[in-house]
């Protein structure tokens, strides 16, 4: 059974007139007809003319707009794609093409039903300037199955206009549906911070996390005619029911890190005695002796608490 697929919309740019020109040449063609209106009171043939031409002068207005720096807007003719204005300024083009819209779904909120109102108030001008997606934190579980807590903030702007309005529903639900859902995929590939070898974790390897994430939401996001300038992850930890425990396994980490850094240091500090003793001749030591000035100096080199000295007045001997 084959599926339909629907065919990808390429943006292509369109060029239109001045439009202080054309509202010059228009102000011009008015008080001409009106002066022939009113002034020479014109009948006949030619006053129907008049009207017409009068008609057709307002039915023009209809093709002026502006736009601002970053914004475009996209022209339909009788439901065909002419084309995108992305220029910045005061224009005028054919009065007949209509504004692509996007209409509000049955399920969509009362928020997003006001944002389509308003666009078409504002003749469904496109922003293209970058946006910020600042997502919510999400409970996932990473490659070992542990629960996490993770967030992301997402820069992103429209890259082409046709493909944010024909094909998909609504562009700027699907940046945040999409982001979410990445966002969980990305949580799901990779270990919290417990790596096999040169393995990327979350915690340790945020910027190649973050270009990860990026490549993905490029690739769910490109269909939108959305470009990702930025990814990166904002909120990172373990859920609250095992955190208790990861904070325990961590210092106990850290405990055992510490103890093996006091140990090397102190039978470097050992060895080094030993041998600045033997070779001032300082003292000679038997294999008895080496060993019990081996197992004190250990003892206070290694010793958390603070080492009080005995003084020995025998010998070892006796």
């Amino acid at each position: 059974m084959k599926t339909n697929q629907s065919a990808v919309n390429r943006e292509h740019t369109i060029k239109v007139l001045n439009g202080w020109a054309v509202l010059t040449l228009l102000i011009a063609i008015l008080a001409a007809d009106f002066a022939l209106i009113v002034l020479y009171k014109v009948q006949g043939p030619l006053l129907v003319l008049c009207f017409v031409v009068l008609a057709c002068s307002v039915v023009a207005l209809k093709g002026f707009f502006s736009l601002q720096p970053n914004e475009a807007r996209v022209l339909l003719l009788f439901g065909a794609y002419k084309g995108t204005v992305r220029t910045s300024g005061f224009h005028w083009t054919n009065p007949f093409y209509a504004d692509g819209q996007q209409a509000a779904t049955p399920s969509a909120t009362r928020s997003q039903s006001h944002a389509v109102a308003r666009g078409l108030f504002a003749r469904n001008k496109i922003s293209l300037r970058a946006r910020t997606f600042n997502g919510e934190k999400l409970k996932v579980n990473d490659k070992r199955g542990n629960p996490i807590e993770i967030a992301a903030v997402i820069v992103w702007r429209v890259e082409d206009t046709a493909q944010a309005l024909f094909d998909v529903d609504d562009y700027e639900n699907y940046v945040p549906i999409q982001s979410e859902s990445a966002l969980r995929h990305l949580a799901s590939m990779y270990p919290y911070d417990e790596g096999e070898g040169d393995e990327i974790t979350l915690r340790s390897n945020l910027d190649e996390v973050a270009k990860a994430l990026r490549a993905e939401l490029q690739e769910r996001l490109a269909k939108a005619g959305v470009a990702v300038d930025e990814a990166r992850l904002t909120h990172l930890a373990y859920a609250p029911e095992i955190a208790q425990v990861m904070l325990r396994r961590q210092q106990a980490e850290a405990v055992i890190a510490a103890r093996q850094k006091i140990v090397q240091g102190a039978v470097s500090m050992v060895d080094m005695a030993l041998k600045e003793l033997a070779a001032k001749d300082v003292v000679q030591l038997d294999d008895e002796r080496r060993a019990a000035m081996v197992s004190n100096l250990m003892v206070v080199l290694c010793s958390e608490s603070e080492v009080h000295p005995v003084v020995n007045t025998g010998t070892l001997y006796h």
